[in-house]
């Protein structure tokens, strides 16, 4: 029978008004073996509850518990899911994690292939490691939406490219979720001479067919580090490359938009940087479904920018404060003068630029400089901001200083250079530590054109 450690009781909770205590065991809720959280949520929905809890003593106890439909027990589990984390059995040929650095903390080169970390994170899952019993519990339960990462719809190509022989047959349990109506999000990690070109097209048109319980799915380039010696040879996408995936997106798009009033399938943000191309505009990604996985990103960040300038442009006027021709405050002492640098992924330097310009010339008090950093931490093939170290950063920083510039007053940091809920970037380094090496106040922000626009003309939230 599975065992789960209570590690905190709530105050003021049915727990704790009971004597359930920290270091009890929870042994069942109504009379059934608990395997993880998604269990203890479903059985807690009702409004009687019947606990059987071990005490530290040894003695059990059982507690009849009438409560509302809604109402939270009060207890909190040593373990988060209830059971431990799922290890990813596959070996990827894309795998970001094998393309890492020795030295790095112990979490960093955990592989997950947890269905429940993608209903709690949004994390992706290849359905290897999944059991019939797995499926039944998300069907039993409604977990949804599912995130699944396909990468391709060719069984054989599946298995070579997770390197695992089951990976071809556990795209049957698709059916299974489609067929019960679980709505699910794909993604394919696009590798160039792999899944890409005819491939693409046949793993396109077989998830189409799963519309629209499939809601969206993302297409990805592959990161390459420069830590790949001994791993399958992959290269990087060039820029017609670039155009030719974004080519074969749109396509469908245009077909399932006419079909299903949904666009069906997103390219990253990266595809139309290198190829030189606009991002897309915003009624095209549905929502931003796929944001997290860097689709619709640029997009969201200009359109909050636009929104947030122009609410500062009317709170100005409101207060009798008239704009010029080309924008320009007459009235410049309500906004403090200062310099600031913004640091950011050399990917998106130039859509930051654009938001900071237009920012300036709003707010002439501000000198902004956008300070792209190359990543030779990683490699140089990486460009995104996200995995940027604070070795990195510090020596960008160091190097236009000896330049003969100035940092200026502040520095801002995007909040995705951050472990969450931490001040630690990937290497370890914390912001104060980066702050006290630079000599320069240091401010995060979130990834909002809001909070960008807020940070960069006073410094703080709003």
């Amino acid at each position: 029978m599975a065992e789960h450690i209570i590690d905190k009781v709530k105050d003021n909770s049915i727990a704790k008004e009971l004597g359930i205590s920290p270091s009890d065991v929870l042994l069942s809720v109504n009379g059934q073996e608990i395997e993880d959280i998604f269990d203890y949520q479903y059985q807690c929905e009702n409004g009687a509850l019947d606990l059987e809890i071990r005490k530290s003593d040894g003695s059990v106890m059982s507690y009849h518990v009438e409560k509302g439909e809604d109402e939270d027990p009060g207890l909190i589990f040593s373990e988060g899911l209830m059971d431990d984390y799922r290890h990813c059995s596959n070996k990827c040929i894309f795998c970001f994690i094998d393309q890492m650095p020795p030295g790095m903390r112990e979490t960093l080169y955990f592989k997950d292939d947890d269905a429940r970390l993608s209903f709690l994170q949004g994390n992706y899952i290849t359905l290897t490691n999944m059991s019939d019993h797995d499926i039944d519990r998300i069907i039993k339960y409604r977990l949804q939406p599912i995130n699944i990462s396909f990468q391709a719809m060719n069984p054989e190509l599946r298995c070579k490219m997770l390197h695992n022989r089951f990976a071809g047959d556990a795209l049957k349990k698709v059916d299974r979720l489609y067929e019960a109506g679980i709505t699910i999000n794909g993604q394919i990690v696009l590798c160039k001479g792999i899944n890409d070109g005819e491939e693409l097209e046949y793993s396109l048109k077989k998830l189409y067919e799963y519309l629209p319980v499939l809601e969206s799915v993302s297409v990805v380039p592959v990161g390459l580090t420069k830590f790949r010696e001994g791993l399958f040879p992959l290269v990087p996408f060039e820029k017609e490359d670039c155009i030719k995936v974004i080519s074969e997106i749109k396509k469908w798009q245009d077909k399932a938009y006419a079909e299903y009033g949904l666009h069906f399938v997103h390219a990253s943000d990266e595809w139309y940087i290198n190829a030189g191309m606009e991002v897309p505009e915003e009624d095209t990604y549905d929502g931003y479904l796929q944001i997290e996985n860097g689709v619709g990103m640029v997009r969201s960040m200009l359109e909050e920018f636009k929104l947030a300038l122009d609410e500062e442009k009317e709170r100005f006027k409101s207060g009798g404060i008239m704009f010029s021709t080309l924008g320009r405050l007459f009235r410049k002492n309500r906004i403090k003068p200062e310099k600031i640098t913004v640091i950011t992924g050399r990917l998106v330097s130039g859509y930051i630029k654009r938001m900071a310009d237009e920012a300036a010339l709003i707010f002439p008090q501000k000198e902004i400089i956008v300070l792209p950093v190359k990543n030779e931490f990683f490699g140089e093939k990486i460009t995104v901001t996200g995995l940027l170290t604070g070795q990195d950063i510090k020596k960008a920083c160091e190097e236009y200083v000896n330049e003969g510039n100035t940092l200026g007053d502040r520095l801002l940091l995007p909040e995705n250079v951050l472990r969450s809920g931490t001040d630690v970037m990937l290497d370890d380094m914390t912001v104060s530590e980066l702050a006290d090496a630079l000599q320069v106040r240091v401010d995060i922000v979130k990834s909002s054109g809001y909070d960008l626009l807020n940070k960069l003309i006073y410094g703080k939230e709003i």
